[in-house]
């Protein structure tokens, strides 16, 4: 597997795997109709627009599998002047689950933002509902700081939770602690 820095030619893989990540995670939370037939192309225009001109503070990391994408992990640093770096966007395809990727991803994002946003926090926001997501962010010790409505591009109000990290080290800290139980565990 290979980690790499996303192009602007990786746009449509990373809306396809987006869009196939909510259409099996928010099923019953987001409008049926969207996910069927909204989300891809919204998906599409969200991240070509992003890899077009992005912003210094962008960071697009993508874990690949003999070209295949299996994951991709957007963040922004110091896109909050109190929560810091914000996470803005980690998926993992469902056939390269359980193998250490979402870690992997949040590892080599935590290394960007501790090189260049060392002083600010990091944080993401996770719909309460998706339960793996939920439960992976607090076994890497993310501290559930906040819970609020979002309102999803479907129109469709759902409870979200942010968590956070006070700093990238704290974040790479937890991931440590993280892949060496999961090491003793096998």
């Amino acid at each position: 597997m290979e980690l790499k820095v996303a192009e602007y030619n990786d746009y449509d893989a990373i809306a396809q795997l987006h869009t196939r990540s909510w259409q099996k995670y928010y099923q019953g939370i987001l409008k049926q109709d969207y996910l069927d037939d909204e989300i891809l192309n919204e998906r599409r225009a969200i991240w070509q627009t992003r890899l077009t001109n992005p912003p210094f503070n962008q960071h697009i990391l993508l874990m690949e599998d003999q070209g295949k994408l299996c994951g991709f992990i957007c963040v922004f640093g110091n896109h909050d002047f109190e929560r810091g770096s914000m996470v803005d966007a980690l998926h993992v395809d469902p056939q390269y689950q359980h193998r250490g990727i979402a870690t992997a991803l949040l590892q080599g994002i935590g290394k960007w933002l501790e090189h260049y946003f060392s002083d600010a926090g990091v944080y993401l926001e996770v719909l309460i509902k998706n339960q793996q997501a939920v439960e992976f962010y607090q076994h890497i010790d993310g501290e559930r700081i906040k819970e609020r409505k979002w309102t999803a591009p479907c129109g469709t109000e759902v409870d979200e939770a942010v968590y956070a990290w006070s700093s990238p080290s704290q974040l790479l800290t937890a991931l440590a602690v993280h892949d060496s139980l999961c090491l003793d565990a096998s």
